[in-house]
């Protein structure tokens, strides 16, 4: 289950992506931009800002987020669906997916599928994490493993390409691709009575399938264990704790 309120902890730190990646798309005026894995929606109702003349529906599977989603009122359609479903239709011109992909095991072959189903002259936007070797996301597996957890939930060791990867399949289903690879550092303030920031950060996103797969007992201990580990690879420094964080990010015109 995914938590709106979890999710948008640290939300300037990851929505910056979304931005670097949405500048670079050319689109002058689409008739349809589609938000693949919206989340919560803040940000799906940015493209509405930048396009105000453009239809833009924002598909996420979590009931959770789209129900936050659709609580605001504005121009934005959200629905639910599982992205691994979606097709193109002929009119959309514009298609984002921000921080989602890697959760679909095969995308890939996704990718290639909509690039071949989009009109002539419309743009894929994708951005997924790479820092699945980084300290942190070691120690949730191997804590995963020695847990015996592996077959239960839902991590991957390497889920994602590089940008070169990536270049290298959409150019092959005929796309113009710009790939290239960032790694930010977070400095994430320790605040008073609160968690280490990067577990709470991870939390959000890569801790979720572990916490469901988990009794509330288990996952107090587990927790616990895992803060001990993410304390001696993030230390404090003047308040701060260093986040390094590499993501992978393309952008293909048709």
């Amino acid at each position: 289950m995914w938590d709106p309120a979890v999710y948008r902890r640290f939300g300037s730190e990851r929505s910056r992506p979304f931005f670097d990646l949405v500048r670079q798309i050319g689109a002058e005026r689409p008739r349809t931009v589609v938000d693949l894995g919206c989340g919560p929606g803040e940000l799906t109702r940015t493209l509405a800002d930048r396009w105000p003349g453009a239809r833009v529906v924002g598909v996420d599977s979590s009931p959770e987020m789209i129900g936050k989603a659709s609580a605001d009122p504005g121009p934005v359609e959200f629905r639910l669906g599982d992205i691994a479903d979606w097709e193109p239709t002929p009119d959309v011109d514009v298609v984002v997916t921000n921080a989602a992909l890697q959760w679909v095991p095969g995308h890939q072959e996704m990718l290639t599928r909509w690039t071949r189903g989009l009109p002539a002259g419309a743009w894929i936007a994708m951005q997924v994490p790479g820092n699945f070797a980084s300290p942190g996301h070691r120690a949730v597996w191997d804590l995963a493993s020695s847990a015996d957890l592996r077959d239960d939930v839902e991590l991957r060791d390497d889920p994602v390409d590089d940008a070169q990867g990536y270049a290298e399949l959409l150019t092959a289903a005929g796309a113009t691709v710009d790939a290239w690879e960032t790694t930010y550092l977070h400095l994430l303030p320790v605040e008073p009575e609160q968690d280490h920031p990067v577990l709470r950060w991870m939390e959000g996103t890569a801790l979720r399938p572990v916490r469901a797969a988990l009794s509330d007992g288990e996952w107090t201990a587990f927790r616990a264990t895992l803060a001990e580990r993410i304390a001696v690879e993030y230390p404090e420094r003047h308040g701060l704790v260093a986040f390094p964080f590499r993501r992978i990010f393309v952008v293909a015109s048709t």
